[in-house]
């Protein structure tokens, strides 16, 4: 028997307001943030569109074919990965399409999967990864409330995995992490199959991302030589591919949303189940079933190696792959000890909304195809997107800053993060060069890269010492700056760097 589980990822961020500005922020409270950073009126009209298009009729389509062959000998089974962020906004827009997902987990033929509550990059943040445990706590948590199940699989955001986070995901519980049967990883072996992580026994369950992508992204495709794609077609396809299990894993927006009513997505699922079944050998199952499988070897996959199901790379490129991902990601990493040192949940839940992948994925650069996807769901150019976040990360800042003690406050203003209109931009013979610094973190590092025309320029400016002084508003600092002298170029530069890392590690022992 060749098992098939089919599965979907069913999230939808919560996008930040291009609009918002720090006038309208003034003198507003942490419980008023939520519809300051976020535009809640597009967010509210892009579920609504997608729940139409996707989530009513697609559910109940599942729901049919459940009920169709549940009196048979092979049932028709379906997972889900539902992000807290989901969740919320049915809570919030629309209880029926939440209703509608109950309904299938109650009829035991649909199983609930487990990822981080708020579909972030925690998994990245720290070696410990305690913000990574608490979500993905409080997102099984709420697979419990919600459909009455205990989650045993796991599947990080965005397929997101290395040796470290499986052995974490083990450590919570899971029995089983999907990720993706990237070939650099499985070389010359099939992703259809169970394997163990390295240091850890959980399974790891390899997603068939050509089959999977047939369907999310190829459907439509008029120009591709398998056009067009019907559920006899696929489903002969599946028969004849071999393994232990076929992993079909994709956003469940495929259906309706990514791929329009029009093209037929919506018939191919409705007839799939039956075309399958006519193969005697296949069956679907949950992935829980899939645990039953003795792993036939071991995926090894080290931290600086981590990959993911994004873009062609399969890498963490889709988040961090340049400069304006890498500053708005260390920006909300950095904000923790001080949003956890508040206890304030308003200003917790905040920054928790803050990391969803999305609005990093947004900023991404690289053209080709991935570089339209990443547009189509941002609606927004990737500069765009980054001065957005930017404005708002800043300014939530300066909210955390006013719940905290006076000298963690001082800390957390003078390490904050900045948006590109207050970034300290090095020149060179009157020419930006493409080095900024948003922090003092940042002009730690760009210290080192600047040019040593560069520097000697903003030094008889006094370029440093005006923005230290006026921006981020750190006097003492300022003086400091004020009184570099060297020698030679070289020597500048060094002792420029000295006294930035000596101010970052007074302020960071102020936390």
């Amino acid at each position: 028997m060749t098992d098939v589980c089919l599965a979907f990822e069913v999230h939808q961020p919560l996008r930040v307001d291009k609009h918002f500005s720090e006038n309208a922020a003034k003198g507003k409270g942490p419980d008023e943030l939520f519809d300051l950073y976020f535009n809640n009126t597009w967010n509210k009209m892009i579920f609504e569109r997608v729940a139409n298009k996707c989530y009513r009729h697609t559910n109940q389509a599942l729901l049919e074919n459940i009920d169709r062959f549940k009196g048979e000998r092979r049932k028709f089974k379906v997972a889900f990965s539902i992000s807290g962020v989901l969740a919320k906004q049915c809570e919030m827009w629309a209880p029926d399409v939440l209703d509608s997902f109950k309904a299938l987990a109650d009829t035991g033929c649909a199983e609930f999967i487990s990822q981080t509550f708020y579909h972030s990059l925690s998994s990245l943040f720290s070696t410990d990864r305690g913000e990574f445990i608490e979500q993905v706590k409080m997102q099984r948590e709420m697979v419990r409330d919600l459909f009455g199940q205990t989650p045993q699989v796991f599947e990080n955001t965005e397929f997101i995995f290395n040796n470290s986070i499986a052995k974490t995901a083990a450590g919570i519980g899971f029995k089983g992490i999907f990720t993706e049967g990237a070939r650099r990883i499985l070389e010359w072996r099939s992703p259809n199959y169970v394997y163990k992580a390295k240091d850890s026994d959980i399974r790891v369950l390899m997603r068939n991302y050509r089959l999977s992508d047939d369907v999310a992204f190829r459907f439509s495709n008029r120009e591709w030589k398998a056009w067009p794609l019907t559920a006899d077609k696929y489903a002969a396809w599946l028969s004849s591919t071999p393994g232990q299990c076929i992993n079909i894993f994709m956003d469940y927006e495929t259906v309706g949303e990514h791929q329009w009513p029009e093209t037929g997505i919506r018939e191919f699922f409705r007839w799939l189940p039956q075309e399958v079944f006519k193969y005697d050998h296949m069956h679907f199952v949950t992935p829980s079933e899939l645990l039953r499988h003795e792993p036939v070897g071991e995926i090894d996959v080290h931290d600086f190696s981590t990959i993911s199901w994004a873009d062609v790379k399969r890498s963490t490129d889709a988040w961090l792959g340049n400069d304006m991902q890498r500053t708005a990601y260390n920006g909300v990493k950095n904000l923790e000890p001080y949003v956890k040192k508040t206890g304030n949940k308003d200003l917790l839940e905040t920054w928790r909304m803050l990391q969803t992948s999305d609005n990093i994925y947004y900023m991404y650069t690289d053209p080709g195809a991935s570089g339209m996807v990443h547009g189509y769901f941002s609606q927004q150019f990737p500069t765009e997107a980054f001065w957005t976040y930017m404005r708002v990360l800043s300014n939530f800042y300066e909210k955390v800053a006013e719940k905290l003690s006076d000298k963690e406050g001082a800390a957390a203003r003078l390490l904050r993060i900045l948006p590109p209109d207050k970034a300290f931009h090095f020149h060179e013979d009157g020419t930006y060069m493409n080095l900024s610094a948003h922090s003092l973190e940042e002009l730690e590092n760009a210290i080192l890269l600047a040019p040593d025309k560069s520097l000697l320029f903003h030094v008889a400016c006094k370029h440093f010492e005006k923005w230290a002084r006026f921006t981020l508003g750190d006097a003492e600092f300022a003086d400091r700056i004020a009184k570099v002298e060297g020698v030679s170029a070289g020597d500048l530069k060094q002792r420029l760097y000295a006294i930035i890392k000596d101010r970052i590690s007074e302020l960071e022992g102020m936390k």
